[in-house]
């Protein structure tokens, strides 16, 4: 650890370094850490997974209201689990994430993954910006124009990724309270003005589990990029663990019964009809525009990070000049494309990162191979790294259900056909994908250390 960085402890102040040629400020403890995360639990389309929640198989068999409530604590847990450990050699490193990847597979390699994530969390930004619109325009009309909001939003959004220290800590002391507050507020609303759940089983617990864990795991790409300003790695471990756990269980709880109010079939068709009992319920715009308003962080991070991947390509240049151009370009995808279509191609990209993660986790930690990580520009390309990696994302989409993109589906259809393989209710891509990709970077370490020896 460089002085810069020891020094900076003291400056409560400090920002973001521009370039990767500066030490990152260690100024984020716990609260700061939990605020931020239990921010991103919280998302306004969150409100409508609760139907897959419910329901994962889309079948007649939907699940009991408290298999659905477990589901999302387990879920959560193991996939926050994951994002809390993704975030540790952030800490230890001060690197963010697409930088650590040289150390997994040499920088050349880490070109690969880093340009998907470019590519995934432009799209997601994008997204994002416009679920801020949509749900502004629940609130106030179509008086104001979709663009108008769009634009805003992106405006916003770059602005706070130019001092993005500085947004995080006024999440935590501003944001989150008037997020809680709205949450709790919708929660009183909905158990109140919504009938009793009843019926439904557990037969499909491990899919609706999978279906959380994915909702936490497509943080991993990002953890470190937050978590190398962390002051120790409990505290973004614990922050990340416990303030995003907390945050999306109670927004997919919400959800239940915001679904329930709404219809099942009329968000199945418009996820953003869930937005209409939010809006109806009493004081329901006040607290509602509290929650669209705080749905920028969700886009925040994903310009931000954007602008820390692209640093792992051209680590000399300043971030604010990546933040704006991403910035820019977010928000001209938001106002031409579909992205609602475009999640379907973006979920292709996110099986990419379990697996991925999986190899890092076992190469840093159970391997030993933290304590010498090279994240150095000249770190030897490791081609074999690559096997566990590809793997583990042939493990998640033979075990997947059936993405949206039809040639995609058609592809992972004809080869569970061809080993004769159906995948069961009970099996999780997910931590498939995780186990296979990790199990398989054990036996390559294995083989290593009998070769050296």
């Amino acid at each position: 650890m460089t002085s810069d960085v020891i020094n900076s402890k003291h400056d409560k102040h400090a920002e973001a370094p521009l370039t990767l040629d500066q030490a990152p400020p260690k100024t984020l403890g716990t609260l700061d850490q939990g605020a931020f995360w239990a921010n991103l639990g919280v998302s306004l389309l969150g409100f409508s997974f609760a139907l897959f929640l419910i329901n994962p198989l889309g079948d007649d068999n939907p699940l009991t209201l408290g298999a659905a409530l477990v589901a999302a604590l387990v879920g959560s847990l193991i996939g926050t689990a994951m994002v809390g450990l993704a975030a540790v050699p952030g800490v230890q490193t001060g690197q963010p994430a697409m930088v650590l990847l040289r150390g997994l597979f040499g920088v050349r390699l880490s070109y690969v993954p880093t340009v998907l994530n470019v590519i995934q969390m432009i799209g997601w930004g994008a997204f994002e910006l416009w679920v801020v619109a949509m749900g502004a325009q629940a609130i106030f009309g179509p008086s104001v124009p979709y663009a108008v909001w769009a634009i805003a939003a992106g405006v916003l959004t770059t602005a706070l990724t130019i001092y993005p220290l500085g947004a995080i800590r006024l999440l935590r002391r501003f944001v989150t309270i008037g997020v809680v507050v709205s949450v709790v507020w919708f929660a009183v609303v909905f158990l109140r003005e919504t009938p009793a759940q009843s019926g439904g089983s557990w037969d499909s617990f491990a899919a609706a589990v999978d279906f959380v864990v994915a909702l936490s795991v497509s943080w991993v790409p990002v953890a470190a990029d937050y978590a190398r300003h962390s002051r120790s790695s409990r505290a973004a471990f614990t922050g990340i663990v416990g303030g995003y756990t907390i945050a999306q269980v109670a927004c997919l709880a919400v959800g239940v019964y915001a679904v329930a109010l709404a219809g099942h079939g009329v968000v199945a068709g418009d996820p953003t009809a869930v937005f209409g009992p939010f809006v109806a319920a009493p004081l329901g715009a006040l607290f509602f525009g509290i929650l669209v308003l705080r749905e920028t962080d969700q886009s925040f991070a994903n310009v931000y990070s954007t602008a820390m991947s692209l640093q792992n390509l051209m680590p000399r240049i300043d971030r604010r000049v990546f933040s704006v151009a991403v910035g820019v370009l977010t928000t001209g995808i938001a106002l031409v494309v579909d992205v609602n279509s475009y999640g379907a191609f973006l979920s292709i990209i996110g099986a990419v990162f379990v697996p991925m993660f999986g190899v890092l986790a076992v190469d840093y930690f159970l391997l030993g191979r933290g304590r010498n990580w090279d994240i150095s520009e000249n770190a030897p390309s490791r081609l074999v790294m690559v096997l566990p990696w590809a793997l583990g994302f042939v493990t998640w989409w033979m075990l997947a259900a059936p993405s949206q993109v039809s040639w995609w589906a058609a592809v992972w259809d004809g080869a569970r056909q061809a080993v004769g393989f159906v995948p069961q209710p009970w099996m999780s891509a997910a931590v498939g994908a995780f186990l296979v990709s990790g199990l398989v970077t054990l036996a390559i370490g294995a083989l290593r250390r009998r070769t050296e020896n």
